[in-house]
């Protein structure tokens, strides 16, 4: 039922995780993508191959997305691949595993946090709208961190509460032309979360989801999907959580 034929879509951090299963999903949908990866490149290239196995094109883009130059290079690429964008997954971040209380927490944490989670993708939105038409769809992955707060991790929560105010923002900005959505996941079987499933991690994190399932990143994948689809067209400025019932806030 989605169709998204003869479009384009570009997503940050696809080389793994959440950012892998979307880049395959929309292209499954009949998108071609390009992804950005900052060190993983033979993840990246494993993506790229998948989305041309299902006869679409791909576009690979590394560097660190917190250097502006970065992140407007990344945009010249994929408008010299595929001459415009449709689609935007603002989708790369960072989750420092450790666990720090606010007291202690140094400030080389603290603007690592936000260089990748906030200045990149201030950066990335900003280059990749350069490329938007009328029609395009921008979706932000943030977090339910950034709704209900995450003790001892503070800088991961902020980065992820500015970023759905960010969608807000960019809702009015960008209407009526181009649509900006949020999704916020919760738990996600994803690499970055293996510290905190460690041990007895798993199943206690298990256990505080509604839905006794820590979902595949694949589950997260469909609404983003959703949103860049035209069964979203009259959706923007929302968040959508994906967390199994864990943050009732919608």
């Amino acid at each position: 039922m989605i169709d998204l034929e003869g479009r384009t879509a570009l997503v940050t951090g696809g080389s793994r995780g959440i950012g892998r299963a979307t880049a395959l999903l929309l292209a499954r949908a009949g998108a071609d993508v390009a992804l950005t990866y900052r060190s993983r490149v033979a993840d990246a290239e494993a993506v790229a191959a998948g989305i041309g196995a299902m006869g679409r094109r791909a576009h690979l883009s590394g560097g660190d997305l917190a250097d502006p130059q970065v992140a407007q290079a990344m945009a010249e690429g994929v408008g010299r691949a595929f001459g415009r964008l449709d689609c935007f997954v603002a989708n790369a971040g960072t989750w420092p595993p450790e666990d720090v209380p606010l007291a202690e927490l140094g400030v080389e944490r603290w603007r690592a946090t936000l260089a990748a989670n906030l200045d990149a993708v201030f950066f990335s939105t900003r280059a990749a709208l350069g490329l938007m038409g009328p029609g395009g769809r921008v979706v932000i992955v943030s977090s339910t961190a950034g709704q209900r707060g995450e003790a001892f991790h503070a800088d991961y929560a902020a980065t992820k509460g500015a970023l759905i105010a960010l969608t807000k923002s960019l809702a009015i900005e960008c209407a009526p032309d181009i649509r900006v959505n949020c999704v916020a996941p919760g738990w996600v079987d994803t690499d970055m979360c293996v510290p905190a499933f460690e041990g007895e991690g798993r199943e206690r994190v298990r256990l505080t989801i509604p839905l006794r399932r820590i979902p595949p990143p694949e589950d997260i994948a469909g609404p983003i999907v959703f949103l860049c689809s035209d069964l979203a067209r009259h959706l923007t400025g929302e968040v959508v959580n994906v967390n199994g019932g864990s943050v009732l806030c919608g």
